[in-house]
């Protein structure tokens, strides 16, 4: 009789889960410099605006440019991903990001930061589809939703991250050394990701199943999928809700509720870190893909009966930041059933052009909702700032059960064919 040793043999689950957590950390890591990234020159446009003698329209007007360009960028990005592979586009993207800060840093007028805003739109392009390529394709089905949780939570620490980092050294040293490390900041994570290169390998695709979908799906025949285009308009909504909170909600509910500066100051911090708060559980009530649909609504039911209540209720001053909190906690609830949600919509072999197209619904929401919201601030609608914070919010809401209804509904056409 032989006796079988497994004390030294690590469980399937030992080995999967040091496989995930590796695959999510990476992944995370990168998406934390996309979003830091984002935010390298609006925390020092008060030291940019003297050193150019330039608007904060035309300083504003660089973060356009870098969104247009990170959308279109990101619809073709895709394509790349299921081309190539997520691990080239990848290290290509975070390069660009390195250098575009070091080109900030060295810029000697207005249009060679606009160039360098191109080449950083380029650089943050690619994150999505590689991020969710490879978590979709490397992570095992019971923690994909806590990765979604951690890969939304390490985009709001790379938001917290930029202004916490750049700001200081551009008051100790100047706002060239402050974007001189974002740049060194940029290239230690791709380092560390390159040491650790072999975990951005797919498994490989079988021949036969190849061939299969090279003759049954083209190109392009993701874009006849109503649910994808539903998931689109589901992110560019996201995307107005998050830039209205980071850029005007703020100085809105000053205005209305009569905040101290202080406060006020704190208010997007404070919806940033109860997100992230939020991400965590929301990683938990993700397990169970059938409910996703109702965690988006709910969650984004309670944000908007928040906004609502900041808006037109008779709210205390102090009380405002605590319901940035709330606000921001039932956001973060809602992001990993969110990425679930386009999941479920995208065939399984179009995972980087599903993600890219439908991504881009943030580029293009960030890009065109400070246009909005900013005429109503200037001309002193603070409670219509409000107002349209609550109605795309509860838009939201709709086009979420909407993305059910026509996915379910693709499914019954099919079925019956």
């Amino acid at each position: 009789m032989s006796i079988t040793s497994t004390a030294s043999t690590p469980s399937f689950n030992a080995v999967s889960l040091r496989q995930d957590a590796g695959v999510i950390g990476l992944v995370g890591l990168a998406h934390m410099i996309s979003h830091f990234s984002q935010l390298l020159l609006a925390p020092l446009f008060p030291w940019l605006k003297e050193e150019f003698a330039v608007s904060y329209a035309q300083l504003g007007f660089l973060m356009t440019i870098f969104f247009i360009v990170s959308c279109a960028v990101q619809a073709l990005s895709g394509f790349w991903v299921d081309r190539f592979g997520p691990r080239p586009i990848l290290f290509a993207g975070l390069s660009l990001l390195g250098v575009a800060a070091f080109g900030y840093s060295i810029s000697t007028s207005y249009w060679m930061l606009a160039g360098f805003a191109v080449l950083a739109g380029v650089g943050n392009g690619v994150f999505h589809p590689v991020d969710y390529t490879l978590i979709n394709r490397k992570v095992s089905a019971p923690r994909l939703g806590h990765a979604y949780s951690f890969h939304g939570i390490s985009g709001s620490l790379g938001w917290a991250l930029a202004p916490a980092m750049l700001v200081p050294l551009a008051i100790m040293f100047s706002w060239r050394v402050a974007l001189m490390g974002a740049g060194t900041l940029a290239f230690v994570v791709l380092a560390v990701l390159m040491l650790n290169r072999s975990k951005f390998d797919l498994p490989a695709v079988a021949p036969k199943q190849a061939d299969s979908e090279a003759t049954t799906e083209g190109t392009f025949t993701f874009l006849r999928i109503p649910a994808v285009w539903m998931c689109f308009v589901f992110f560019f909504l996201y995307a107005v809700i998050i830039s209205v909170v980071q850029a005007f909600a703020p100085e809105a509910a000053r205005q209305l509720h009569g905040v101290p500066m202080t406060l006020a100051a704190m208010c997007l911090t404070v919806y940033m870190v109860c997100s992230a708060g939020g991400m965590v559980l929301g990683g938990f009530l993700a397990s169970d893909p059938a409910r996703c649909e109702r965690v988006v609504g709910m969650a984004f039911g309670v944000a908007a009966g928040v906004a609502l209540l900041i808006g037109f209720g008779p709210v205390p001053g102090l009380a405002v930041p605590a319901l940035f909190g709330v606000m921001g906690f039932a956001t973060g609830i809602s992001g990993p059933s969110r990425d679930l949600l386009v999941k479920k919509s995208t065939p399984e072999n179009a995972t980087g052009r599903v993600y890219g197209i439908v991504y881009s619904g943030l580029d293009i929401g960030q890009a065109l909702a400070p246009l909005f919201f900013g005429t109503l601030m200037d001309h002193g609608q603070y409670r219509g700032v409000w107002l349209g914070l609550v109605a795309a919010q509860g838009l939201l809401v709709l086009s979420a059960f909407n993305v059910r209804r026509v996915r379910r509904t693709a499914l019954a056409t099919m079925a019956s064919a």
